[in-house]
């Protein structure tokens, strides 16, 4: 059973930084998820799937992970570059694209 340590990214939905800032240790499927032949739901046997942990710091997640036992990998987060924007840019003489309403 190997376990994934993570920084979650925000989701295109979001546009602050709300759930991000603490560690995730998920666990990876251990067998493939199977289709229900009379309902057709997705289903699954393992149940270490639905374990979620959060941590303040990579270091609690690893230090839990280590003590347990569990084989582990760390996925460092990629620094975001904010995009520098203003909304004078939109109505600037010279600027790509159409206008239109």
């Amino acid at each position: 059973m190997t376990a994934r340590i993570f920084k979650p990214a925000r989701t295109a939905m979001q546009s602050g930084e709300a759930r991000t800032k603490e560690w995730v240790l998920e666990f990876a499927p251990a067998s493939p998820r199977s289709a229900d032949p009379l309902m057709g739901w997705t289903s699954s046997r393992d149940t270490q799937t639905q374990v979620r942990l959060e941590f303040d710091t990579k270091e609690e997640a690893i230090a839990y992970a280590t003590r347990e036992g569990l084989a582990y990998t760390v996925v460092d987060p990629k620094p975001r570059k904010p995009i520098r924007k203003s909304y004078a840019d939109n109505f600037r003489y010279g600027r790509i694209g159409n206008w239109t309403h």
